[in-house]
């Protein structure tokens, strides 16, 4: 192995990918050839792989994709028809897939529950009759509410399969949020939960939609699925439980065929101001980008187990649902948090179901090292072949732990950079490809990524530029919803027909590929430029901290100062010594332009539920400036820690 190489592919990986087996299905030599046609000639490309994904339609499409309106308006699988549930579960009906395990799910209490794709069927048909008869029709929107449990996927399926539009609620917000998305998506109903658990604690969310409801005059139906032996708030008229729903159109209510490229997804992203953006995601969008990067790029195979701890709330939790079924693989999901019952929980439950396929978020290693690799130590994972992860830039230190102490130096890092706008990922690593630490192999096939300069001209290797497209992919947005002059301002207006996704990125000289964090997070002193990770590495690789943000401070002289909010590492002085050695590994690093303006030592940082930490929040409150949208906000009371240290006198 190359020195500086953290994994390379075995054999094994490479005679048995389905990379490989799928380049050579499209008739191409290799992956290389693969990604180069795909760019070249994407009507191809998209056409083939629908094809050889099996995608279903009930009525054929006559056009692949329409950008005869320029690429913010491309359509895609023109004139066909089909449904995101009929190709992600139906299709495996008389198949062996049918009796096997597609929800295998874990509690707090360690109590467990199992369905096979025929139960999870036959739970989402008794839904969908129960949604219809309600008056739920093709085009309105629902709210999905509810907590990390097998019905939470019950419930996405059955509101695509009656053809109506999935809004995802992160299971931890307010009824503020709520309210928030739910008149934007102008949902006509909403199903939720009477409690849902975490760290031990009953954490109410029917209560919360009943705060909600009054503000929100397009809501009908609140449909409440009982978890609890214990009463919830009075019903109203709106109210039903979900086991009182008339299901007896089951097993004849035919499944929704819709316009391939109509909206299955309104999912909300967190904005700047207090204004989230409905993202909108279609049938053929997600269940074509699922299922290609999943069974074909991230190598997950039938008989492979996969534990991706995340939210439903969040694009991930549906994502990695999606590809998944379509693969016919087992989906393993927790309720409540890693650490909690005990700090080992995340990695005693991925020994104990057998997962094979375990994806987690950078930030979320970094949490869990604190406790020590002992803990991973402790339970028998030798089953996982394949590790992923997406969020935020990896640290060196997170990377090279993450992959001795939880793959024994033996499986690939399938690293995703993607997003909500995406359907999934734009550059990712695969089974095919060498790995650096924090590298990406480059981007997924159909993508037509690059790396350009301010004048949208692509960079040469070892330079940072913004991560871009340069050609519409299926998954891609299809606007935001109700806001087209949002969407064009937001993702189109910088580069002419070019969608910019945000990131700092740069290429090696081998063709590996790294993101330095959001263009817009970047820290520019004196006219260098650097990007928030690249700081905090350095400042994690001391030893000294668990975790850590860099965010930029105006500067009267430099334009902009680096400021560091820090969470201290057991026994380590919050002091004036500590805070020195910090900054020294900076300017060791970067240089004396860099040296940190200020140093904060906090309880803890403000984060989103998919565990990426919130810089701007930290900026705004140090700055004492409004935090804009908290919604997705996991922690708050990280929001006075940081206040209070910011009152502190300065420690650099």
């Amino acid at each position: 192995m190359a020195s500086d190489f953290t994994w390379e592919p075995t054999a094994e990986y490479i005679d048995d990918a389905e990379l490989t087996k799928f380049a050579k299905v499209l008739g191409c030599a290799d992956h290389s050839e693969l990604l180069a046609r795909s760019m070249e000639d994407p009507d191809w490309f998209w056409d083939a792989a629908i094809k050889a994904l099996g995608v279903r339609f009930d009525q054929p499409y006559t056009q692949v994709r329409d950008i005869s309106d320029g690429p913010v308006n491309a359509r895609w699988c023109v004139g066909g028809t089909m449904n995101f549930c009929d190709n992600v579960l139906d299709r495996h009906a008389g198949t062996p897939v049918w009796q096997k395990p597609a929800i295998v799910w874990h509690g707090e209490d360690d109590s467990e529950r199992v369905l096979t794709y025929a139960e999870l069927d036959g739970k989402v048909r008794e839904l969908a009759a129960g949604l219809k008869a309600l008056g739920i029709r093709p085009g309105d929107a629902v709210g999905i509410y509810l907590p990390v449990l097998p019905e939470t996927p019950v419930a996405i399926l059955a509101v695509a399969r009656i053809g109506a539009i999935i809004s995802p609620l992160f299971s931890g917000f307010g009824a503020d949020a709520i309210v928030k998305r739910l008149n934007d998506a102008e949902a006509v109903a909403v199903i939720t939960a009477d409690e849902a658990v975490r760290r031990g604690n009953a954490i109410p969310m029917k209560p919360v939609i009943d705060t909600a409801a009054d503000s929100v005059p397009t809501l009908r139906h609140v449909v409440v699925l009982k978890t609890v032996a214990h009463e919830v708030s009075p019903q109203t008229a709106r109210d039903i439980w979900w086991h009182d729903l008339d299901t007896s159109g089951a097993a004849t209510t035919p499944m929704e065929m819709v316009d391939a490229d109509q909206a299955l997804f309104i999912a909300y992203t967190s904005g700047t101001t207090g204004r989230p953006k409905g993202t909108v995601l279609t049938h053929c969008g997600f269940t074509v980008k699922g299922a290609l990067d999943f069974a074909v790029s991230f190598d997950l195979k039938p008989e492979d187990r996969l534990f991706w701890f995340a939210d439903f709330g969040w694009v991930t939790g549906p994502y990695s649902m999606a590809g998944t079924f379509a693969t016919g693989a087992t989906f393993i999901i927790a309720e409540g948090v890693p650490d909690w019952p005990d700090v080992g929980r995340i990695w005693r439950l991925a020994a104990h179901h057998g997962a094979t396929f375990f994806g987690i978020a950078p930030t979320a290693i970094r949490g869990l090292m604190r406790h020590g690799a002992e803990h991973v130590a402790a339970h028998d994972l030798s089953s996982i072949r394949i590790l992923a992860s997406t969020g935020e830039p990896w640290t060196e230190e997170a990377w090279v732990w993450f992959a001795e102490h939880v793959g024994g130096n033996r499986c690939p890092i399938i690293n995703v950079c993607g997003g909500t706008e995406i359907s999934g990922g734009f550059i990712a690593g695969n089974v095919l490809t060498p790995q650096r630490a924090c590298s990406f192999a480059g981007p997924l096939p159909g993508m037509a990524t690059d790396i350009v300069d301010a004048s949208g001209n692509s960079v040469g290797p070892g330079q940072v530029g913004e991560l871009v497209l340069r050609d519409v992919s299926i998954g891609l947005s299809r606007g935001i919803w109700r806001d087209p002059d949002r969407f064009v301002e937001t993702y189109w207006s910088m580069f002419p027909d070019m969608w910019r996704h945000g990131d700092w990125a740069s290429r090696d000289a081998d063709g590996l590929w790294y993101v330095h964090g959001r263009s817009d997070d970047t820290i520019q002193v004196a006219g260098k430029r650097a990007g928030p990770a690249e700081i905090e590495g350095l400042v994690m690789a001391t030893g000294l901290v668990t975790e850590a943000a860099a965010v930029a401070l105006p500067d009267a002289v430099k334009g902009e100062a680096v400021l560091i909010a820090a969470i201290p590492a057991e026994g380590v002085p919050t002091d004036a010594a500590t805070a020195g050695r910090l900054s020294a590994a900076v300017t060791d690093g970067l240089g004396k332009a860099f040296k940190p303006a200020r140093i904060l030592f906090v309880a803890d940082l403000p984060k989103t539920r998919s565990l990426k930490i919130m810089r701007r929040v930290i900026r705004a409150l140090v700055l004492d400036e409004p935090p804009g949208d908290l919604s997705a906000l996991l922690n708050p009371d990280a929001i006075e820690a940081v206040k209070q240290a910011a009152r502190q006198p300065s420690q650099a």
